[in-house]
Protein backbone atom coordinates (compact mmCIF):
# COMPACT_ATOMS: atom_id res chain seq x y z
CA UNK A 1 0.00 0.00 0.00
CA UNK A 2 1.75 3.59 -0.78
CA UNK A 3 1.73 5.97 2.13
CA UNK A 4 -0.37 8.18 0.12
CA UNK A 5 -3.30 5.80 -0.25
CA UNK A 6 -6.19 7.68 1.11
CA UNK A 7 -8.17 5.66 4.16
CA UNK A 8 -10.51 5.93 7.14
CA UNK A 9 -10.08 4.69 10.48
CA UNK A 10 -12.28 4.23 13.37
CA UNK A 11 -15.62 1.87 13.49
CA UNK A 12 -18.25 4.06 12.62
CA UNK A 13 -16.21 6.40 10.37
CA UNK A 14 -15.45 2.97 8.36
CA UNK A 15 -18.80 1.60 8.46
CA UNK A 16 -20.04 5.63 6.69
CA UNK A 17 -17.16 4.62 3.93
CA UNK A 18 -18.93 1.52 2.91
CA UNK A 19 -21.78 3.00 2.65
CA UNK A 20 -20.47 5.78 0.51
CA UNK A 21 -18.93 3.49 -2.15
CA UNK A 22 -15.57 4.43 -1.82
CA UNK A 23 -14.06 1.33 0.52
CA UNK A 24 -11.40 -1.25 -1.39
CA UNK A 25 -10.69 -3.20 1.54
CA UNK A 26 -10.70 -3.22 5.00
CA UNK A 27 -8.00 -3.76 7.82
CA UNK A 28 -8.73 -4.83 10.56
CA UNK A 29 -6.56 -5.45 13.45
CA UNK A 30 -5.26 -8.80 14.87
CA UNK A 31 -6.98 -9.79 17.82
CA UNK A 32 -9.88 -7.26 18.05
CA UNK A 33 -13.00 -7.99 20.09
CA UNK A 34 -16.03 -8.56 18.19
CA UNK A 35 -18.17 -5.72 19.78
CA UNK A 36 -20.87 -4.25 17.89
CA UNK A 37 -19.34 -1.98 15.88
CA UNK A 38 -16.57 -4.26 14.21
CA UNK A 39 -19.81 -6.66 13.43
CA UNK A 40 -21.32 -3.78 11.52
CA UNK A 41 -18.30 -3.08 9.41
CA UNK A 42 -18.23 -6.42 9.16
CA UNK A 43 -21.60 -6.84 7.82
CA UNK A 44 -21.51 -4.09 5.61
CA UNK A 45 -17.88 -5.04 4.32
CA UNK A 46 -19.62 -8.67 3.73
CA UNK A 47 -22.87 -7.08 1.78
CA UNK A 48 -20.62 -4.94 0.01
CA UNK A 49 -18.31 -8.24 -1.31
CA UNK A 50 -15.17 -6.34 0.12
CA UNK A 51 -12.09 -8.14 1.18
CA UNK A 52 -11.64 -8.08 5.35
CA UNK A 53 -7.52 -8.24 6.18
CA UNK A 54 -6.10 -8.87 9.82
CA UNK A 55 -2.75 -6.91 10.04
CA UNK A 56 -1.26 -6.12 13.00
CA UNK A 57 -1.47 -3.09 15.21
CA UNK A 58 1.84 -1.70 14.50
CA UNK A 59 0.37 -1.45 10.98
CA UNK A 60 -2.68 -0.22 11.22
CA UNK A 61 -1.00 2.99 13.32
CA UNK A 62 1.19 3.42 10.91
CA UNK A 63 -2.00 4.01 8.70
CA UNK A 64 -3.92 5.76 11.35
CA UNK A 65 -2.83 6.31 14.99
CA UNK A 66 -6.25 6.86 16.10
CA UNK A 67 -7.79 3.40 13.93
CA UNK A 68 -9.53 1.97 16.93
CA UNK A 69 -8.70 -1.13 15.58
CA UNK A 70 -9.87 -0.77 11.71
CA UNK A 71 -8.66 0.78 8.75
CA UNK A 72 -10.79 1.07 5.15
CA UNK A 73 -8.68 1.94 2.17
CA UNK A 74 -10.20 4.12 0.06
CA UNK A 75 -10.64 3.81 -3.40
CA UNK A 76 -10.32 7.97 -4.17
CA UNK A 77 -9.45 10.70 -1.92
CA UNK A 78 -12.35 13.02 -1.23
CA UNK A 79 -11.64 15.50 -4.12
CA UNK A 80 -13.18 19.01 -3.13
CA UNK A 81 -13.93 21.47 -5.45
CA UNK A 82 -12.46 25.13 -6.20
CA UNK A 83 -13.47 28.56 -5.50
CA UNK A 84 -14.78 29.14 -9.18
CA UNK A 85 -17.18 26.18 -8.81
CA UNK A 86 -18.99 27.30 -6.33
CA UNK A 87 -20.15 30.09 -9.09
CA UNK A 88 -21.67 27.12 -11.09
CA UNK A 89 -22.46 24.48 -9.20
CA UNK A 90 -26.38 23.17 -9.10
CA UNK A 91 -27.85 24.33 -5.92
CA UNK A 92 -31.24 24.22 -5.18
CA UNK A 93 -32.91 27.13 -4.76
CA UNK A 94 -33.04 27.29 -0.97
CA UNK A 95 -29.83 25.50 -0.57
CA UNK A 96 -27.77 26.15 2.69
CA UNK A 97 -23.76 26.00 2.61
CA UNK A 98 -21.34 26.51 5.91
CA UNK A 99 -18.48 28.41 5.85
CA UNK A 100 -15.86 27.69 7.91
CA UNK A 101 -13.33 30.54 8.58
CA UNK A 102 -10.32 29.18 9.66
CA UNK A 103 -11.13 26.29 11.53
CA UNK A 104 -7.25 24.53 12.46
CA UNK A 105 -8.14 21.07 14.60
CA UNK A 106 -9.21 18.52 12.49
CA UNK A 107 -11.65 17.09 15.18
CA UNK A 108 -13.32 20.65 15.18
CA UNK A 109 -13.46 19.75 11.38
CA UNK A 110 -15.25 16.77 11.59
CA UNK A 111 -17.71 17.61 14.45
CA UNK A 112 -18.82 20.22 12.25
CA UNK A 113 -18.93 18.30 9.15
CA UNK A 114 -21.43 15.89 11.21
CA UNK A 115 -23.50 18.60 12.28
CA UNK A 116 -24.03 19.90 8.82
CA UNK A 117 -24.12 16.72 7.13
CA UNK A 118 -27.22 16.06 10.01
CA UNK A 119 -28.89 19.03 8.82
CA UNK A 120 -28.56 18.61 5.10
CA UNK A 121 -26.31 21.05 3.88
CA UNK A 122 -25.40 21.15 0.60
CA UNK A 123 -22.04 22.24 0.97
CA UNK A 124 -19.07 23.01 3.18
CA UNK A 125 -16.29 25.65 2.15
CA UNK A 126 -13.01 26.08 3.82
CA UNK A 127 -10.35 27.41 3.90
CA UNK A 128 -6.74 25.84 1.88
CA UNK A 129 -4.25 27.27 4.43
CA UNK A 130 -4.10 27.53 7.80
CA UNK A 131 -7.30 25.36 7.95
CA UNK A 132 -7.33 21.85 8.94
CA UNK A 133 -7.93 19.13 5.81
CA UNK A 134 -9.96 16.04 5.21
CA UNK A 135 -7.56 13.97 7.28
CA UNK A 136 -7.76 10.53 9.03
CA UNK A 137 -8.97 12.04 12.17
CA UNK A 138 -11.26 14.79 11.03
CA UNK A 139 -12.76 11.95 8.92
CA UNK A 140 -13.35 9.64 12.10
CA UNK A 141 -14.57 12.53 14.17
CA UNK A 142 -16.90 13.39 11.48
CA UNK A 143 -17.81 9.85 11.92
CA UNK A 144 -17.94 9.49 7.80
CA UNK A 145 -19.43 12.75 7.07
CA UNK A 146 -16.82 13.78 5.57
CA UNK A 147 -17.40 11.19 3.07
CA UNK A 148 -21.15 12.46 1.99
CA UNK A 149 -21.09 15.85 1.99
CA UNK A 150 -19.81 17.78 -0.53
CA UNK A 151 -17.28 20.53 -0.05
CA UNK A 152 -15.22 23.34 -1.34
CA UNK A 153 -11.41 24.45 -0.59
CA UNK A 154 -10.92 27.89 -1.05
CA UNK A 155 -7.96 30.09 -0.93
CA UNK A 156 -9.79 33.23 0.17
CA UNK A 157 -12.82 33.23 1.89
CA UNK A 158 -13.96 36.63 1.00
CA UNK A 159 -13.56 35.65 -1.79
CA UNK A 160 -15.88 32.92 -2.03
CA UNK A 161 -18.72 34.73 -0.42
CA UNK A 162 -18.45 36.85 -3.40
CA UNK A 163 -18.94 34.37 -5.67
CA UNK A 164 -21.74 32.88 -3.64
CA UNK A 165 -23.70 36.19 -3.25
CA UNK A 166 -23.24 36.02 -7.35
CA UNK A 167 -24.99 32.63 -6.83
CA UNK A 168 -27.90 34.29 -5.04
CA UNK A 169 -26.79 33.54 -1.47
CA UNK A 170 -27.19 35.68 1.34
CA UNK A 171 -24.09 35.43 3.75
CA UNK A 172 -25.25 35.20 7.69
CA UNK A 173 -22.06 35.37 10.21
CA UNK A 174 -22.10 34.26 13.22
CA UNK A 175 -20.61 36.48 15.64
CA UNK A 176 -20.97 36.52 19.49
CA UNK A 177 -20.65 40.58 19.66
CA UNK A 178 -23.63 40.73 17.24
CA UNK A 179 -26.57 42.80 18.48
CA UNK A 180 -29.25 40.73 17.29
CA UNK A 181 -29.23 37.11 17.68
CA UNK A 182 -31.06 34.37 15.84
CA UNK A 183 -34.46 35.03 18.12
CA UNK A 184 -34.90 38.72 17.00
CA UNK A 185 -35.38 38.24 13.43
CA UNK A 186 -36.07 35.51 11.08
CA UNK A 187 -33.43 33.66 8.76
CA UNK A 188 -33.70 34.99 5.26
CA UNK A 189 -35.34 33.33 2.62
CA UNK A 190 -33.69 31.83 -0.23
CA UNK A 191 -30.03 30.49 -0.53
CA UNK A 192 -28.30 31.34 2.67
CA UNK A 193 -24.42 30.60 3.54
CA UNK A 194 -24.18 29.96 7.23
CA UNK A 195 -20.39 31.60 8.05
CA UNK A 196 -18.60 30.43 11.56
CA UNK A 197 -15.53 31.58 12.09
CA UNK A 198 -12.26 29.93 14.00
CA UNK A 199 -11.76 28.39 17.89
CA UNK A 200 -10.03 31.48 19.33
CA UNK A 201 -10.54 34.24 17.20
CA UNK A 202 -13.81 33.85 15.46
CA UNK A 203 -14.51 35.46 11.75
CA UNK A 204 -11.51 37.63 10.58
CA UNK A 205 -12.11 41.14 9.70
CA UNK A 206 -12.39 40.77 5.91
CA UNK A 207 -14.94 37.89 6.60
CA UNK A 208 -16.83 39.96 9.00
CA UNK A 209 -17.40 43.08 6.56
CA UNK A 210 -18.29 40.65 3.34
CA UNK A 211 -21.62 38.82 4.88
CA UNK A 212 -24.30 40.32 4.45
CA UNK A 213 -25.82 39.79 8.14
CA UNK A 214 -24.46 39.05 11.45
CA UNK A 215 -26.23 37.32 14.04
CA UNK A 216 -25.77 35.71 17.49
CA UNK A 217 -26.64 32.99 19.44
CA UNK A 218 -28.63 33.92 23.26
CA UNK A 219 -26.11 32.39 25.98
CA UNK A 220 -27.83 32.38 28.92
CA UNK A 221 -25.78 30.48 31.08
CA UNK A 222 -22.50 31.17 32.44
CA UNK A 223 -20.39 29.85 29.32
CA UNK A 224 -19.84 32.88 27.20
CA UNK A 225 -19.37 30.80 23.33
CA UNK A 226 -20.09 27.48 22.28
CA UNK A 227 -17.25 25.39 19.91
CA UNK A 228 -17.92 25.85 16.23
CA UNK A 229 -19.71 22.21 15.93
CA UNK A 230 -22.36 22.81 18.46
CA UNK A 231 -23.17 26.66 18.00
CA UNK A 232 -23.59 25.41 13.91
CA UNK A 233 -26.05 23.01 14.99
CA UNK A 234 -27.66 25.16 17.07
CA UNK A 235 -27.48 27.95 14.22
CA UNK A 236 -28.89 24.98 11.68
CA UNK A 237 -31.74 23.46 13.77
CA UNK A 238 -32.80 27.02 15.47
CA UNK A 239 -32.63 29.20 13.05
CA UNK A 240 -32.27 28.07 9.67
CA UNK A 241 -34.45 25.21 8.76
CA UNK A 242 -37.37 26.28 10.80
CA UNK A 243 -37.03 28.77 7.95
CA UNK A 244 -37.56 26.51 5.62
CA UNK A 245 -40.38 24.07 7.24
CA UNK A 246 -40.25 20.37 5.69
CA UNK A 247 -38.48 21.39 1.78
CA UNK A 248 -35.59 19.76 0.21
CA UNK A 249 -32.51 20.66 1.97
CA UNK A 250 -30.87 21.77 -1.48
CA UNK A 251 -28.05 18.98 -1.87
CA UNK A 252 -28.29 19.31 -5.61
CA UNK A 253 -26.42 17.09 -7.57
CA UNK A 254 -24.89 13.90 -6.45
CA UNK A 255 -21.61 14.38 -4.60
CA UNK A 256 -18.37 12.59 -5.47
Amino acid sequence: MSPRTPVVAGRRAVAEAIESGRVVEVLVAAGAKPTQGLRTVLDGARRAGLPVLERSRNELDALAPDHRGVVATLARPVTPLSERELATHAFDDEAIVVVLDGVEDPQNLGAAARSCEAAGVAMLVTRTHRAAGVTPAALRASAGALLHLPQARVANISRALDRLRDAGFTSVGLEGSAPTTIEDEPCPDGRVALVAGSEGKGLSRLVRERCDLLVALPMRGRVGSLNVSASLAAALYAYVLPSRGSRPSGRGRDWG
